[in-house]
């Protein structure tokens, strides 16, 4: 498998990139790296860290995408960047997958531009894996879309349960609709029509209805469907609290022990680690031919490397051949 990395990307490159990406190589014995972006730099660095091997090639890049830039403006004045190469080498099936700690909508917008969609997929999404008190949720979709229709949420549903089955395990995902109030008739237009369509498409087994934003940390559903706009505040939102809460419980708990809080501080950083992103790597934006990995844009090494792995964990698990499949059938059953 060969993975183009943006080696540009993310909050502090190219460093977290290419170290990532050595330590995956020393992980997973079939895997080969494309590191996108400044060759002078990247051939610097991995000589300095000792790589000496054929499985890393170096892809010159004439620009990146910063961080502070304007997505869709940056893509498209700057055809060189690092993740247009990125995703056109997947385009020419030159790679299996891209991952990109970058600017999540300049990740999504050089995927458009591609127009790289899977047969019968109207819009990508991206899909998180957040924790519950039952597990583990998929929630769908966190930004690719915040312009939804009630066919996307459908697509998305039918995407995110396959996710959930073969990257979590779960047999037969419960699928739920993010919406104020577990009512029917409750929402906008945009929620009523996505909940009719699901109540009488194929997939109605599955559907549970409409779930609060409560109901994701309760695991009230295994997959939770909703336009990008939602979904991105609900992620970020769900990222400050858990931080805060963990931090302020950490300091409080910490302030009022003598003794054993050696042994209480190394269970606050196990809890941390349960929500770090670092350890999913990357989200997937679902329904592309092919695989990509956005991931956080203060990643470290240490995600970088997951993101690599959750990509060949992908392929592996033939999820896009299984989409293409599940939306060939008819929406509505009769």
């Amino acid at each position: 498998m060969r993975i183009a990395l943006d080696a540009m990307g993310g909050d502090f490159p190219p460093d977290p990139n290419v170290m990532g990406a050595i330590e995956a190589l020393k992980l997973l014995p079939e895997l080969s790296v494309s590191l996108v972006g400044d060759a002078p730099r990247l051939e610097q660095m991995l000589a300095e860290a000792g790589y000496s091997g054929n499985r890393i090639e170096v892809v010159p890049a004439e620009s990146w995408i910063t961080m502070d830039e304007k997505p869709a403006e940056a893509v498209r004045k700057k055809p060189k960047n690092s993740l247009n190469i990125c995703w056109q080498l997947m385009a020419d099936k030159a790679v299996d997958a891209v991952v990109s700690a970058g600017h999540t909508g300049a990740v999504v917008a050089a995927g458009l531009r591609t127009k790289l969609f899977l047969p019968g997929v109207k819009r990508p999404g991206i899909a998180v894996i957040l924790p519950t008190l039952r597990g583990t949720t998929v929630l769908m979709d966190v930004g690719a879309n915040p312009q939804a229709r009630s066919e996307h949420l459908y697509q998305y549903g039918i995407m995110g349960a396959i996710f959930a089955r073969e990257i979590l395990g779960i047999e037969s995902p419960r699928v739920g609709l993010m919406n104020i109030g577990s009512e029917d008739g409750k929402g906008n237009d945009l929620v009523r029509e996505a909940h009719a369509y699901l109540a009488a498409s194929h997939i109605q087994h599955q559907y549970i209805g409409n779930v609060e934003g409560r109901g994701i940390y309760y695991g009230d559903a295994d997959v939770i469907i909703c336009e990008g706009f939602v979904g991105n505040v609900v992620l970020k939102a769900s990222e400050a609290m858990a931080d805060m809460l963990i931090r302020t419980a950490a300091k409080h708990v910490l302030a009022h022990l003598t003794h054993e809080k050696e042994a209480a501080a190394g269970a606050f950083r196990t809890l941390t680690q349960q929500f770090a992103y670092s350890e999913s790597g990357g989200a997937p934006l679902l329904g592309i031919d092919g695989i990509c990995m956005i991931c956080h844009g203060s990643s470290d090494a240490r995600a970088i490397t997951n993101a690599l792995k959750a990509a060949a964990k992908f392929k592996d698990r033939n999820i896009n051949e299984q989409i293409v499949d599940e939306l060939a059938r008819p929406p509505v059953t009769t």
